[in-house]
């Protein structure tokens, strides 16, 4: 009989090693490889003796089953998210830092199907039943029936579900990181426990039509502990996001066999739990000054919704032979970019300059067409004149200084004309699109750039009319 053996994981990124080591070559992660037990498996080549099932082929044009219905919570910021509702025999993940709303968000949705009929478990590791009860007083949810579970073992959830006539609609598992598998002789929490766990739940899962959740964990870096691979075995990966120093959190779609990818869905934090922010545009902007050198509005695109946010910019003169380079919301590699751009195409120069970007409101934004707006707000800061309070941009900034154009603009000025802003300053369509460009234009100005030495020019002529007119 085979001896179980030992191998060392990496709790950050799930590299496997013959030995111990401090630092994880793959991931670079110092103090994450942990000792592991390795179960006995079966001999290489099943051989003779047994032979494997043959597979029952279908046509790919045979007859589908019939399609139940998603399972729709009611909040509409979690529905858009996840494609519409909950699809039957789907297994989600939510992460997401500690303290963000994770929990509250799920006993929220729970709550909400469980009202309108829907069969809901909440089984929950790291807290007892009294104290998630007391959580549904806070939110006032104390009278749906949810039907709640304090347990870590796997084996046990599987018995208490694994019925045809009276598995649940929804199961939640709170967190994946608690669970365990008692055949596993790793801890829970390790690489082994987390995969062995989630594997066995969703194949119940899947076998008898249960909408399962789990919570996970994130690390240091903001990934889902376990690690990455729990991503590869669910539908669909959503990440809670927000900053502790603002009311805002942002649910967004990673992954989503069952609907669209990169979506968001917008919640303010507020004393009976997490209430929806149907038009968050107005959300980040309620706080905007105008009037001030550095800052731009950018017309961005969250998955299918138009989402208008604030770019802050501040350059100043630094005393440091390495000027800083401080950036909130975007990426550092995206700004040092755009700044390479405009001091060797347009003759900035910002190479002795400390430069501080933020993306106010604690959003995080990841689409190329931010890059016209930070560099309006970069050249705004270092002139010291301010933009108009009435302009958005986007558009892509390319190695040349060339504005390249972005996916739908005709939503993002729509949704910018909304808000009462007048003029769009836009990259220049592509020939063939300019005439349809014409017809769908909103009742906005659009004012449209080739290259960023046009933006210069345009700003600096605003500026000139407005001394003018004062």
């Amino acid at each position: 009989m085979a001896k179980s053996s030992k191998q060392y994981a990496c709790q950050s990124c799930g590299a496997v090693t013959s030995k111990w080591s401090g630092k994880c070559e793959s991931c670079n992660e110092w103090n994450t490889i942990t000792e592991e037990v390795v179960e006995a498996s079966a001999p290489k080549g099943l051989g003779n003796k047994r032979k494997g099932n043959s597979l029952n082929f279908v046509p790919l044009q045979g007859k589908m089953e019939e399609r139940k219905p998603r399972h729709v919570t009611g909040l509409k910021e979690f529905d858009r998210v996840t494609g519409g509702g909950l699809v039957n025999g789907s297994a989600i993940l939510i992460g997401g830092d500690p303290g963000i709303g994770k929990s509250t968000l799920l006993l929220q949705a729970v709550c909400k199907l469980a009202l309108s009929g829907k069969k809901c478990v909440y089984v929950s590791g790291e807290e007892a039943v009294d104290q998630v009860r007391l959580r549904a007083q806070r939110l006032g949810l104390d009278a749906a029936p949810v039907e709640l579970a304090s347990a870590t073992s796997v084996r046990d959830i599987i018995a208490s579900v694994d019925d045809a006539q009276n598995a649940p609609d929804i199961l939640v598992i709170d967190s994946i990181q608690t669970m365990y598998v008692d055949t596993v002789e790793s801890a829970p929490g390790t690489v082994t426990q987390v995969r062995t766990s989630a594997q066995e739940l969703i194949r119940v899962a899947k076998r008898r039509g249960i909408c399962i959740l789990f919570v996970g964990h994130v690390t240091k870096d903001g990934q889902i502990a376990g690690p990455r691979v729990l991503e590869h075995l669910v539908d669909a990966v959503l990440y809670f996001e927000g900053d502790r120093g603002h009311q805002f959190r942002i649910l967004r779609t990673v992954k989503n066999r069952f609907g669209p990818t990169d979506e968001i869905g917008v919640f303010e934090m507020a004393q009976e739990g997490l209430v929806e922010v149907p038009n968050p545009s107005e959300l980040f902007l309620a706080q905007r000054q105008e009037h001030v050198a550095g800052s731009a509005v950018l017309a961005g695109l969250e998955g299918t919704r138009p989402v208008l946010v604030e770019v802050q910019a501040l350059v100043a003169p630094s005393a440091l032979g390495n000027p800083r380079r401080a950036v909130i919301g975007w990426d550092t590699n995206r700004l040092a970019m755009v700044l390479a751009v405009l001091e060797a195409r347009c003759g900035f120069t910002l190479s002795d300059c400390d430069i501080f970007l933020n993306i106010a409101g604690g959003i995080r934004i990841s689409e190329p067409a931010a890059d016209l707006a930070v560099a309006a707000a970069l050249i705004s800061s270092q002139s010291g004149q301010a933009i108009q309070g009435n302009t958005v941009f986007f558009g892509e900034v390319g190695l040349s200084g060339e504005i390249r154009t972005v996916s739908q603009p005709d939503l993002r000025t729509k949704e910018a004309a909304k808000l009462g802003f007048g003029r769009a300053m836009i990259p220049a369509p592509p020939k063939r699109k300019k005439d349809q460009m014409k017809k769908n234009e909103p009742n906005i100005k659009v004012e449209q750039i080739d290259h960023l030495d046009d933006l210069i020019g345009l700003l600096s002529q605003n500026q000139n009319q407005k001394s003018q007119a004062a």
